[in-house]
């Protein structure tokens, strides 16, 4: 008796799981004619499974499991790493794979083949993040075949399937020559035996996907939110006429293709603004940033920002990472970097930073400065802020100090000395 797998055919995180259980010799029985929002399917399913999420998975046994790495860890038994210490290197590419690169990958490539509103700034910064995700991941594998041990496990299962939309529609032929040690790495894994058969043969994009603003309408109206229960009896059609269109994101998400690292990129119910309380000052954070991004550093952008900052209505912060000697892999300190950004998204607005990694592999520190509205730590202002801060020490700085005028010029420019330590790579949060 096989165990029953619960989700869209055509989705990578239901191929995750189908190609772990390949390699696992697991029997697992994929239900192509569920649909969320039949009824009677509906209500068995949400029996076991209260959430409603895809894809899901009960046992031969009858016990239920959701989520994609727990259900391919659990069907994948065999390539979840032979030691402790191999198990927990799978695990750590698994959740790089699910909170880094994923982000990335849907944030560039459901606004190309319009599944999303296309905004360009969110897209730029998508492709930009990916890209660099891309190419850390490209060097770690110049001198390895997989990312744990001598064989494919399902950290490459994982990783290979989480990139697989981005390599369909949006990676072109021009990117993945420069990315030779990841294209390598890639096309071995689809050319395997257990990924051909969950995945057939797989086309490469030859020309990066376009937003199609008609093809997105067009989605967007026909967008039906099959995922919900229906209920019984007759509908009330003022109501029904009434409840605002479901975008193609929510839509993704109640059909069961979204998990909790996407519903970061989607658009959430409007809070109140922690800053809101705050007086508004003087300073023009957008068009400081319009500076930055568009124009020199050191000629123009640090001029304006010391000529125009608002020091009774801002504050500037000095922040260092308190556990330098648990840093690695100089990619791996990026990518704490770049999680605790996109965790702090809805500080963008009123906020500035520019943290610094500054050293080599096993032999590094991450330190930064930032700017932003009040007086007050801002991490405090919010519970959705409170997951990174606490690993750095934060200090005020006095705005009128020739100190700190150095500290934020160095910072904003990646320039200096920075007080002896040896620049690597950067990261700004606009």
């Amino acid at each position: 008796m096989a165990g029953t797998l619960y989700g869209p055919a055509d989705s990578f995180r239901t191929q995750r799981i189908l190609i772990a259980a390949e390699y696992s010799g697991s029997k697992v029985n994929l239900e192509r004619t569920f649909k969320l929002g039949e009824t009677n399917a509906t209500s068995d399913f949400l029996k076991k499974f209260p959430f409603g999420k895809v894809p899901a998975y009960v046992g031969k046994d009858g016990k239920p499991l959701f989520e994609t790495l727990a259900i391919s860890s659990f069907v994948g038994k065999s390539v979840a790493g032979s030691d402790n210490y191999s198990q927990a290197q799978v695990l750590q590419w698994c959740s790089f794979a699910d909170q880094e690169l994923l982000p990335a990958v849907l944030g560039w490539t459901l606004p190309s083949v319009s599944a999303m509103n296309y905004n360009k700034q969110h897209v730029e910064e998508a492709k930009n993040e990916l890209l660099r995700l891309l190419e850390d991941l490209d060097s770690f594998l110049l001198s390895r075949t997989f990312l744990v041990g001598e064989r494919i496990t399902l950290a490459d299962i994982s990783m290979c399937c989480n990139l697989l939309p981005a390599f369909q529609h949006v990676l072109e032929p021009e990117i993945r020559k420069k990315l030779i040690n990841v294209n390598r790495w890639f096309e071995t894994l689809i050319n395997q035996p257990e990924f051909k058969k969950v995945l057939g043969s797989v086309k490469l994009c030859e020309k990066v996907s376009q937003f199609d603003a008609k093809k997105f309408k067009e989605i967007e109206s026909s967008a039906n939110v099959s995922g919900t229960p229906a209920k019984e009896g007759k509908k009330d059609k003022k109501k029904e006429k009434e409840q605002p269109k479901e975008t193609p994101k929510k839509q993704t998400e109640e059909n069961g293709e979204m998990d909790e690292t996407e519903k970061a990129l989607a658009e959430e119910p409007k809070k109140k603004d922690p800053f809101e309380d705050f007086p508004k000052g003087t300073f023009n954070m957008d068009e400081f940033k319009r500076i930055y991004s568009n124009e020199d550093t050191i000629g123009k952008a640090l001029p304006y920002f010391w000529e125009h900052f608002d020091k009774e209505n801002y504050s500037i912060w000095f922040c260092e990472y308190k556990y330098p000697e648990d840093l690695t892999m100089v990619f791996m300190s990026c990518n704490l970097i770049a999680g605790m950004f996109q965790r702090l998204e809805k500080m963008r607005k009123n906020a500035f930073g520019s943290v610094c990694l500054f050293g080599t592999d096993n032999k590094s520190t991450i330190s930064g400065v930032w700017i932003w509205r009040g007086h007050e730590l801002a991490f405090t202002l919010s519970p959705d802020w409170q997951v990174d801060y606490e690993s750095y020490s934060w200090k005020k700085l006095d705005p009128n100090s020739e100190e700190t005028k150095k500290l934020v010029d160095e910072y904003f420019a990646w320039e200096g000395d920075f007080g002896g330590k040896k620049f690597n790579q950067g990261k700004i949060f606009k």
